[in-house]
């Protein structure tokens, strides 16, 4: 086993890269890039680093020449023959050959596009322009590695042996969650925590102790390249992203009313089983189910992302009963900043009406909370999102009003078109 604290105290020996494969990212990314790659991969788009916890000053505490020569490392990598192999070859979600040829090879071939970079007070702007297949592979690894850097500006002044023993307590509050998780019978749960981790070593580390701590209830990692190296099932369906830039194409309020369902037809027409996972809260969960079409009763689950799960939980319920579908039969991931807690909490309440899954987060590969003076290693909430498509702003409504993103007269359109009206606001953890 890496010892993670060694490593840590020598990583200027350049041995640990932040990101180190272009496939050390989430598997949706994947699948959502194969999607956009038949369907819309003329899209221009603008992503966007968005630090929602404006208290850690990013730009003071991360080096602008460290930060770019790993984004620029980022844009150095390219599939290995292996990672290819793998990709081309492994069943996904019980299907061999999930990645067409024609994808493959553009996606073999690909180097990611270049970056802006510009510090704007005590912060970053970081941004991404170009094709969207190309750009909306930038996401997952720029997070990465201003979560790491972060973390590494903290750690840097810590000894070897002050290091071993903040990784042990670390350790030892991950096993004390999974041995709480034990005691849940038929516990369903995977790893989503790549986008906010402490490292990709600490990621790694978590991974393999869900795997022996929790056996068969333990399904998998939304990392690719751990999923790969790890030999455990590789995890995840589709984000708020496509909605957003679909949406963002519209040319009228008509077509923007109808343009989340347009995604999920395109996504209907490639993939089936499990991976046919409504997301629904990117412009209201009540709302977008209210006025689905009826083929969307007919999915395997929905995954509820925001606002009060159980409250959005129970919502689906409700719709698919009044569809005619049994809900014993479907699935609910339930992903937004999620603890051992409220797993037991959620858990407790649905199993037995659905069938229950959890997407583990940041306080899985990232909950260093309370270890180090002024909590200087808490994780907080970075997004990189799809801001601009086709020269259009993005909007995301969410159904926590703290997590809308977008030009304050654009929120208000979106929220008249798709009936939003009054939401309660929900603390952003993660």
């Amino acid at each position: 086993m890496v010892d993670i604290a060694s490593r840590v105290y020598n990583h200027k020996w350049k041995i640990d890269p932040i990101v180190r494969s272009l496939i050390d990212t989430d598997f949706y990314k994947l699948l959502m890039c194969q999607s956009v790659f038949r369907n819309k991969p003329d899209t221009q788009v603008t992503f966007s680093l968005i630090n929602r916890s404006k208290l850690i000053p990013l730009a003071d505490l991360i080096d602008e020449g460290e930060l770019r020569e790993q984004l620029d490392h980022i844009r150095s990598l390219s599939l290995s023959r292996g990672e290819s192999t793998w990709l081309r070859g492994n069943t996904f979600y019980g299907k061999r050959q999930m990645f067409r040829p024609d994808f493959m090879e553009w996606f073999e071939g690909l180097r990611l596009p270049p970056y802006h970079l510009e510090r704007k007070g005590d912060q970053y702007e970081l941004t991404f322009e170009g094709s969207w297949p190309e750009v909306m592979l930038w996401e997952i690894p720029a997070l990465a590695v201003l979560m790491e850097l972060r973390g590494r500006a903290v750690l840097n002044s810590m000894g070897r042996f002050e290091l071993q023993v903040l990784y042990a307590r670390a350790m030892t509050r991950v096993w004390e969650k999974i041995e709480t998780l034990r005691g849940i019978p038929d516990l369903s749960i995977a790893d989503f925590g790549t986008r906010r981790r402490h490292s990709f070593l600490w990621q790694d580390w978590c991974v393999q102790a869900m795997r022996e701590g929790l056996g068969d209830a333990f399904t998998g990692t939304s990392n690719c390249k751990i999923a790969m190296s790890r030999e455990v099932e590789a995890i995840g369906t589709n984000a708020h992203e496509l909605p957003m830039v679909y949406a963002a194409l519209a040319k009228d309020d008509a077509a923007l009313a109808q343009a989340p369902y347009d995604v999920l037809q395109d996504w209907q027409d490639e993939h089936e089983g499990n991976l046919r996972i409504i997301l629904p809260d990117t412009y209201g969960t009540k709302g977008f189910l209210d006025n689905a079409p009826d083929w969307l009763a007919g999915w395997t689950g929905i995954r509820v992302d925001s606002g009060d799960p159980a409250q959005a939980a129970q919502i689906a319920i409700d719709w698919w009963r009044d569809r005619g579908e049994d809900p014993g039969e479907k699935r609910v991931i339930f992903s937004d900043g999620l603890d051992v807690e409220k797993i037991r909490e959620l858990h407790t309440e649905f199993a037995g009406k659905v069938k229950v899954s959890f997407g583990w987060g940041t306080l899985l590969t990232n909950d260093f909370r309370g270890l180090v003076p002024d909590d200087a290693l808490a994780p907080f909430s970075l997004v990189c999102k799809a801001v601009a498509a086709n020269g259009q702003p993005t909007v995301k409504l969410s159904d926590n009003p703290n997590k809308a993103m977008g030009p304050a007269d654009q929120i208000e359109r979106y929220k008249r078109v798709f009936g939003v009206g009054k939401q309660a606001a929900q603390k952003v953890v993660v």
